[in-house]
């Protein structure tokens, strides 16, 4: 019996982006939330705008996926077509009249802790984007990523602005690596 089989509903998993050992096992819990759902359509739902070095997160995972053309898997929000505050709303709509009780994950930027700055998480339930910048928007997901791309707390606009597009880039690079390994250790067993 593996550790995550024991672990209660509402896990919650953190890896900084250069510690393999910990991006191992969320690799792992992705499998398994992949496993879960193979029988339903799954969606990754990338959340965030290009307009802002820190919310291209979303965007730019959704792109490198794309790129992969992973077999039955649909990815909604890219650099050429992103989800965002301004459509968010109707894409989930599109989403629900499209596909019978699609498998969504959603994926973020967020922001966090200094000391958690280059993470990433992955938790069950539904992601709230928008929460980091006091936005009210529709929850999404039955499990989620989120990359934290800087320190939150003041000034969160400016903030995410601000963020070093090296870090943006190599997290994107890491949640689509992850996100694809896992989809495709899934799929093809």
């Amino acid at each position: 019996m593996s550790f995550f089989s024991l672990v209660h509903e509402h896990q919650k998993i953190k890896a900084h982006v250069d510690d393999n050992p910990a991006k191992a096992k969320l690799e792992s819990r992705l499998s398994e939330l992949f496993y879960s759902a193979r029988k339903r359509q799954t969606i990754i739902l990338c959340i965030g705008t290009d307009r802002s070095t820190g919310d291209a997160l979303g965007p730019l995972i959704g792109t490198q996926l794309s790129r992969l053309k992973l077999p039955q898997l649909l990815v909604y929000g890219t650099l050429d077509d992103p989800v965002h505050a301004t459509n968010l709303r109707d894409t989930i709509q599109v989403i629900r009249d499209s596909y019978f009780e699609p498998f969504i994950i959603a994926v973020d930027a967020c922001l966090g802790r200094m000391d958690s700055i280059g993470c990433i998480t992955l938790a069950d339930g539904p992601l709230q984007p928008g929460a980091g910048v006091h936005k009210k928007l529709p929850e999404v997901g039955e499990a989620h990523m989120t990359g934290i791309v800087n320190v939150g707390g003041f000034m969160e606009y400016m903030v995410l602005q601000n963020t070093r597009l090296n870090l943006v880039w190599k997290m994107s690079e890491n949640i689509s690596s992850l996100i694809s390994r896992s989809y495709l250790n899934t799929y093809y067993h």
